[in-house]
C-alpha cells in the first residue's frame, strides 16, 4: 500500500518512507506492553485541508482502542509523540503525521473548529477574552487556523509548558490576558465548609470561559 514517491515529489513524509522506521518502533511499544491492537501507515485524510492536512496517518484498531482514546486521547497522542521523537521530525512538521482511531481526531477537528466559532461571536457580543483549556499545539493550531479570517478577534496562545492555552480578544484589546490556570486537586483539607465555595466570589463564572468545549451563550 506504499506510495510512489516520484509521484508525490513535494511531501516530506510518504507512507513508502516511514514505514520502515515506524513499522518495528510501534510492533515493539505494542508487544511490549501488551495491547490488543494492529495499525496501519496510509496516505493522510484531506477532510479540512484549510486546518490540517496530514500526509500519512497511522490507523490503529483492536479491542484496545478505547484504552487509546481514554482521557481526550491521552495514550494515542503520547504514541504519536513517541514516534515523532524517534523520527526526529522538527516541531513545525508535526502536523503532517497524524495518529488515529475510530476517526477520533476528525471529530475533534470539528468540535474544536465550531468551538473557536462560537468562542468569536461570544467575544465579538461581550467584548472580553475567552479562555479555552489548555491543550496540545496542534489543536492549538486549529484554534488560529479557524479563526483567521476573523477580522474582529484574534486569538494568540499564552501561558507556559503544561497551561499553555488559547485566548480568544477582541481585535483591537494590546495586551494579551494572563491564562486561566486549572484548579488544583483538592484534599480532604480543602472541603469547603458550610456548603460555600472557598477561594471565591458568590456568582463568579470565570471558571465558565476555561473550558475546551462550546462556550454558554449569554443569557
Amino acid at each position: 500500500m506504499a506510495l510512489d514517491e516520484k509521484k508525490y515529489p513535494d511531501k516530506k513524509y510518504t507512507v513508502a518512507s516511514l514505514i520502515p522506521q515506524v513499522h518495528p518502533f510501534l510492533d515493539t511499544l505494542i508487544r511490549d506492553a501488551r495491547f490488543d491492537l494492529s495499525f496501519v501507515v496510509a496516505e493522510g485524510q484531506h477532510t479540512h485541508p484549510d486546518l490540517e492536512d496530514p500526509e500519512v496517518v497511522v490507523k490503529f484498531s483492536g479491542s484496545d482502542v478505547d484504552l487509546l482514546l481514554s482521557n481526550r486521547a491521552e495514550l494515542l497522542l503520547c504514541l504519536e509523540h513517541l514516534t515523532m521523537e524517534m523520527l526526529r521530525m522538527p516541531a513545525e512538521e508535526h502536523s503532517l503525521v497524524c495518529f488515529d482511531a475510530n476517526d477520533y481526531r476528525i471529530l475533534r477537528m470539528e468540535e474544536l473548529r465550531v468551538s473557536a466559532i462560537t468562542a468569536a461571536e461570544r467575544v465579538k457580543q461581550t467584548h472580553a477574552p475567552f479562555h479555552f483549556s489548555p491543550m496540545s499545539s496542534r489543536e492549538r493550531r486549529i484554534i488560529h487556523l479557524s479563526l483567521r479570517n476573523e477580522p474582529a478577534v484574534r486569538s494568540e496562545s499564552t501561558g507556559m509548558g503544561p497551561i499553555r492555552q488559547v485566548v480568544v480578544v477582541p481585535s483591537d484589546m494590546k495586551t494579551v490576558p494572563e491564562p486561566i490556570r486549572p484548579p488544583r486537586p483538592r484534599d480532604d483539607g480543602d472541603r469547603p465548609r458550610f456548603g460555600g465555595a472557598r477561594g471565591g466570589r458568590p456568582g463568579d463564572r470565570r471558571g465558565d470561559r476555561s473550558r475546551g468545549g462550546p462556550p454558554r451563550r449569554p443569557r
